[in-house]
């Protein structure tokens, strides 16, 4: 994930060729307009094979929902609301209507909710009207106050109710 400026000073290609060499399979840049991906980058960033994951909002219309459902081959990033990232603790009706919404669209590629997800509740909450979750800050804060990665996904997993296999 990163913003166009920087990428578009290395060059999108060469973003792209070292993305691909060092096995990354997707990115997220938002702002970048769907309208000038599809225009002006679309064709090389499928020439390495990445996929431009686009988010959508409870704002975005339905008509560029399903634009955006058209023109992607991952997943769609629906953000949990118009705010920053960040944890809440749980979902507001308004935000789980805008869920519906989407899950009523019945689009072709998978959804994932983020933005918010930090506990089991927002996380049952995402996985029930979506194809799954993305964690991203609760994951930042378990690094820094874990001593490993693998005790900080550990306690991740376990504050979201995933039950792991025993190693």
């Amino acid at each position: 994930m990163g913003y166009i400026n920087p990428i578009l000073q290395l060059g999108f290609e060469e973003f792209c060729r070292r993305a691909h060499a060092v096995g990354i399979d997707g990115f997220i840049i938002p702002d970048l307009p769907v309208s000038e991906y599809l225009r002006d980058f679309q064709l090389i960033a499928q020439r390495y094979g990445l996929e431009n994951i686009l988010l959508i909002t409870p704002e975005t219309p339905d008509e560029r929902i399903r634009l955006i459902d058209r023109h992607s081959n991952g997943f769609i990033y629906m953000v949990s609301s118009a705010a920053t990232t960040g944890m809440q603790n749980s979902f507001s009706s308004e935000k789980e209507k805008y869920f519906k919404r989407i899950q009523g669209m019945k689009l072709k590629n998978p959804c994932l909710v983020g933005f918010g997800i930090s506990n089991k509740e927002t996380f049952d909450s995402a996985c029930r009207f979506s194809q799954g979750a993305i964690i991203g800050s609760a994951l930042i804060k378990a690094l820094g106050d874990s001593p490993s990665v693998e005790k900080a996904v550990d306690k991740l997993l376990e504050g979201i109710g995933v039950q792991q296999e025993k190693k």
